[in-house]
């Protein structure tokens, strides 16, 4: 059975799929605690700069989820979900103009998605 590391909601995905259209291709990056804490952040595609120390988590409706290294061995024992939420948040991320901002829910892997993943 395949695992994933990170999924998305119906409603975040509605909201990805309209930025998608005004900005075209977009990756997720979870942030490091600057601006809104540990945040999903959706930028246009190339105007983060991405180096070898950025985890390819998944992708999410064909939109890249990275995070730093660092930040990912606090992280790497749970299952993250994008959702949204109304208000502004504090970043960069493209949605905060529409007054709403993605949100993380985490869960503990289970012992078979732990196992899965640390082959």
């Amino acid at each position: 059975m395949e695992y994933e590391r990170v999924a998305i909601t119906d409603k975040a995905i509605e909201i990805l799929k309209q930025l998608k259209v005004k900005h075209g291709e977009l990756i997720f990056h979870q942030s490091g605690g600057c601006c809104d804490g540990s945040s999903p952040m959706v930028f246009e595609e190339g105007d983060m700069y991405l180096d070898d120390s950025d985890i390819l988590l998944g992708q999410l409706d064909g939109v890249n989820y990275y995070m730093n290294q660092d930040q990912f061995e606090y992280w790497k024992h749970t299952h993250l979900t994008v959702d949204i939420t109304k208000g502004r948040g504090s970043s960069f991320s493209l949605e905060i103009p529409l007054g709403i901002r993605f949100i993380i829910h985490s869960r503990l892997l289970t012992n078979e998605e732990n196992s899965f993943f640390n082959k």
